[in-house]
Formats: structure tokens, C-alpha cells, sequence
């Protein structure tokens, strides 16, 4: 009969934990696809809309998309190792397209629906492939 020491019972409750944190870490990859839906609206109004309204408006529906996702994001418990990585990465990539989009639309494409269009599905792809892999890594 063999005797179960500490060593094992303390990698079974790790292997446990790492289980539990898979099983509930879905909710980065829905706070991904929300923020990259997000980018289906807020890049057109940034890159065809000018004027006060336009800053209004994309001011305040920006300001309500992270203050959501921030909330939600601070109710989750569980975040897997290198998470802060992972985001800062995708965060990151986002951040890039997003400001090369809206300066190139604004300087040379400020009226142009179908520059509006690319740019957006541009914005949402880094977002969308993150919440793609954190749903292959979820399951």
C-alpha cells in the first residue's frame, strides 16, 4: 500500500488550483470579444465623424466601454499565470493599430466609409484573436 506524503498532496491541490483557474478563466476572452465588438463602433465615429459631437460622443461611449470592462474585469478572481504579459501584449497591439488607424483615417481617409470599415475589423483583430486563444486555453 503505498502512503501519500505532503509532496503529493500539495501537487494535487496545485494541479486542483490549476484546474480551477482553466475552468474559470472565460471571462477574459468574453471581456476581449466585448472590447473588440467595442472597436466596431468607436473607430468609425472616430474616423468619420468631426467636430464637438463626434468627440462627445466617442468620448463618452469609449469612457463607458472601459469602465465596464474595468469593473468586470476587477470582479474576476481568477487570472492564470503571465496574465498581466498576455494582456499588456494584446492590450499593446491594439494600441498600435488603433492610433495608426485613426491618424492615417483622419489625415487621409476622413470620409471614407470603407477605410472606416477596414480600420475597424483592423482595431477588433488583435482583441478577437486574444479572446480566440484565451478560449482554446479556457478549454
Amino acid at each position: 500500500m503505498h502512503r501519500v506524503t505532503g509532496a503529493e498532496v500539495a501537487l494535487g491541490r496545485a494541479a486542483d488550483a490549476e484546474k480551477a483557474a482553466r475552468a474559470r478563466s472565460g471571462w477574459y476572452a468574453r471581456y476581449l470579444w466585448v472590447f473588440a465588438a467595442g472597436q466596431l463602433i468607436l473607430v468609425p465615429i472616430a474616423v468619420l465623424w468631426h467636430g464637438f459631437a463626434s468627440a462627445l460622443v466617442f468620448g463618452l461611449a469609449n469612457t463607458f466601454l472601459v469602465t465596464g470592462l474595468s469593473l468586470y474585469a476587477a470582479r474576476q478572481r481568477v487570472v492564470r499565470r503571465r496574465f498581466g504579459v498576455k494582456h499588456g501584449v494584446i492590450v499593446g497591439s491594439w494600441a498600435i493599430v488603433f492610433v495608426l488607424t485613426v491618424t492615417l483615417g483622419n489625415a487621409m481617409f476622413a470620409n471614407s466609409p470603407a477605410f472606416a470599415a477596414a480600420a475597424a475589423s483592423a482595431c477588433a483583430l488583435p482583441l478577437a484573436t486574444g479572446a480566440w486563444l484565451e478560449m482554446r486555453r479556457s478549454s
